[in-house]
């Protein structure tokens, strides 16, 4: 099957109105909002390093998108639009239907249009999405920005998608097969918080950005770390392990006054927010449980390890 045939069949679906040419030509339009700044991210997602060799296919397409989303959710951003690029061993129509439906379920939901891309055949599944959105001039949530003295702050729960990838078959899966970009609470953070991440590779190791770029440190409450009722069962140590350092979760991690906060909180929400711990002068992340403190050795994902 020729290349074009594979978008025609798969991956021209009508695009938005506001998107003055998408796919099927050599390059798409898109008309800037006024005053606004284009925000752009990639990533990149190879089978079998980034997903389970068995992963469905309609989980791959979602996540492909999601994880994209995330990264401009970060930035306080709305999500416009994003082009695939997908290299396949193989035709497989079967696995094209169950990927392309779920590419077009993550971009509806959130309100993107997909509207261009490359697709070309090589030895290894590898899909790399670019997202765009668009963000008021000078209003972007960047990492440099903590304060000491401000909280630190993450939305829902973490270390679910790192069990559920231990534990394959368990309900937790869902997570790592179909992580939610916080969109939402991106933009509502837009001029509250003063720094923010998304949580891709593990909490501890995605906040370090924060405090290297803000050049501050911070102290962490691990009884307050946001984790599943299944996670609780576990040794404290291992439970730690997961949140801190399991990555996937594709929660956003925030830096935020407490007047912020405050305000925040008065907001109707999607996702319930944790406090977890501060932002304090000695630049360096350390943990307290229960009063004391606690060392912990964490180590994020490598992924060139």
């Amino acid at each position: 099957m020729a290349e074009f045939s594979i978008i025609d069949q798969y991956f021209n679906r009508q695009s938005h109105p506001d998107v003055a040419l998408g796919i099927g030509d050599d390059s798409a339009l898109i008309t800037p909002p006024p005053n606004q700044q284009l925000v752009i991210c990639a990533d990149t997602l190879v089978a079998g390093r980034h997903f389970p060799l068995e992963t469905s296919p309609h989980a791959i397409g979602w996540k492909s998108v999601a994880v994209n989303l995330s990264d401009i959710a970060a930035m306080g951003a709305k999500p416009h639009s994003i082009l695939l690029a997908i290299s396949l061993p193989q035709v497989d129509h079967e696995w094209l239907e169950g990927f392309s439906q779920g590419i077009y379920d993550c971009c509806n939901q959130f309100g993107v249009a997909l509207i261009g891309g490359d697709t070309t055949q090589g030895p290894h599944l590898t899909i790399t999405v670019t997202a765009m959105g668009w963000i008021e001039t000078g209003k972007a949530v960047l990492r440099s920005g903590a304060k000491v003295g401000d909280y630190v702050c993450v939305s829902g729960q973490i270390g679910d998608a790192a069990y559920g990838l231990q534990h394959l078959g368990h309900s937790l899966q869902q997570r790592l097969d179909y992580p939610t970009p916080r969109c939402k609470l991106g933009e509502e953070l837009k001029g509250l918080a003063s720094s923010m991440i998304d949580v891709s590779d593990g909490l501890a190791q995605d906040l370090g950005h924060i405090l290297k770029a803000s050049k501050v440190g911070a102290r962490l409450i691990l009884e307050k770390l946001p984790v599943d009722p299944v996670l609780q069962q576990l040794e404290e140590r291992q439970r730690w392990q997961y949140a801190l350092a399991g990555g996937d979760d594709y929660e956003l991690c925030f830096t935020i006054t407490p007047q912020n906060y405050e305000k925040l909180l008065q907001k109707q929400l999607d996702v319930k927010i944790t406090m977890i711990g501060q932002i304090v002068e000695q630049t360096k992340l350390t943990f307290e449980h229960l009063g004391s403190d606690y060392p912990l050795q964490i180590h994020g994902y490598q992924h060139f390890a």
